[in-house]
């Protein structure tokens, strides 16, 4: 490894503005383990569809079938119950260590118009509302650097470097060889004796081809970085995670911001976490979660769309003001016009889909289908606004 000084100029890590205006998302987590650190701590595999598809789109090997013993090989299940989970692996994966009813409220309320409860969300089938799985031990955390590096590091073939920079790769032609990092003002050349792993996440990895000469030729050229590989569509394509969090207040039911305010609750949480490893300070952001069809012609439930978070309080099984309330918000967020029945198996909704209405919006409609046209129309509007591959929604901290 090379070492030199260099001066002191403009960081490559700057934010700028792309020709629309818009902000470009840095990406940059200074922590072991990127973004695992930091974030929402939930395991979602996603949609089994999604994977065939883009091996279907050519390819091969990330089909659901094909990636399904990767996941499985490294998790470890608090469970392990069933053919999508596993123990013994590196990540570990458990429920929840707390529970509210005001989101079991919400799980009841779906369930009256059709979005079923079920058990996992990583089983390939998202459609449903579960509670989320975490990537915790006993109520804490654990990211990428606490399952996979921090075990390892005393691995003689291995060394970790702390406070640096990645600027570029390095290539013989268009093999990679190894990369130049900054730390401070001084600047190293790391020469691999084998391979070179680009692992730094969705934004830093392409950014980094990109600095190295590998993207669009014209692109690259005209910002003066001298082209290693012409290879259009590096760096672009970037499908954000956009989200939009509704607040409401509620009344007469326990929250976690009810909780926070009582003196006494408040040192509760820090005695039942340190004693316990449970309670609200080993919670995950979002807690609840459902995924939905916009339509029953769709096959995947992807898009996100917002729902309610909680509202008010559960009484019974008799469905209360909040319920009918949250009833009415799914709706009119989940259901197109035409397609308001329960959810029906597979087989009948293909068989729905065949026959479907030639005009959901109006026209002349059988005797069968008045009523729920009429219940639809109700819906029309917030159903149109709607991506029209799916919805899912993630119910967060239950407050007031």
């Amino acid at each position: 490894m090379e070492k030199w000084r260099s001066r002191p100029g403009a960081s490559t890590t700057a934010r700028e503005h792309s020709e629309h205006g818009e902000i470009c998302p840095e990406g940059l987590i200074g922590a072991y383990g990127g973004s695992s650190s930091i974030n929402a701590m939930i395991y979602m595999r996603g949609q089994a569809a999604d994977y065939d598809g883009w091996r279907q789109l050519g390819l091969p090997g990330w089909g659901w079938d094909d990636v399904l013993p990767w996941f499985l090989a490294h998790e470890d299940h608090i469970d392990a119950i069933g053919e999508h989970h596993r123990a013994g692996g590196e990540w570990r994966v458990e429920h929840p260590r707390i529970r509210w009813a005001i989101l079991d409220a919400i799980r009841d309320a779906a369930a009256e118009i059709g979005i079923a409860p079920i058990p996992d969300f990583n089983g390939g089938d998202n459609e449903g509302s579960s509670y989320f799985q975490v990537n915790q031990r006993a109520g804490r955390r654990v990211s990428a650097a606490r399952a996979f590096l921090k075990p390892v590091l005393n691995r003689p073939n291995l060394r970790l470097e702390t406070g640096a920079e990645v600027e570029r790769l390095t290539f013989a032609g268009k093999r990679a060889t190894g990369l130049i990092f900054r730390r401070g003002e001084d600047r190293f050349a790391v020469r691999a004796a084998g391979e070179v792993i680009l692992s730094a996440g969705a934004v830093m990895s392409p950014k980094l081809l990109l600095l190295s000469g590998v993207g669009d030729a014209e692109a690259l050229t005209n910002l003066g970085i001298p082209v290693v590989h012409d290879l259009r569509g590096v760096g672009g394509n970037l499908q954000d995670h956009l989200q939009i969090r509704p607040v409401f207040k509620v009344s007469g039911v326990r929250t976690l911001n009810s909780d926070y305010r009582n003196l006494a609750r408040r040192a509760w949480m820090g005695v039942d976490y340190a004693l316990f490893r449970r309670g609200p300070l080993t919670m995950a952001p979002s807690q609840l979660g459902m995924f939905a069809r916009s339509s029953h012609r769709f096959c995947n439930r992807q898009s996100p769309v917002p729902l309610p978070a909680a509202v008010a309080r559960q009484m019974g099984r008799r469905a209360s003001p909040f319920r009918r309330l949250y009833r009415q918000r799914l709706q009119s967020a989940a259901i197109e016009p035409g397609h308001d029945q329960p959810r029906q198996p597979r087989s009948a909704r293909l068989a729905a889909d065949r026959t479907a209405l030639s005009d959901d919006r109006g026209g002349s409609l059988g005797s069968g289908r008045r009523s729920q046209a009429r219940a639809s129309d109700r819906r029309a509007g917030a159903a149109r606004a709607l991506s029209s591959r799916g919805a899912f929604a993630g119910i967060g901290y239950p407050h007031r």
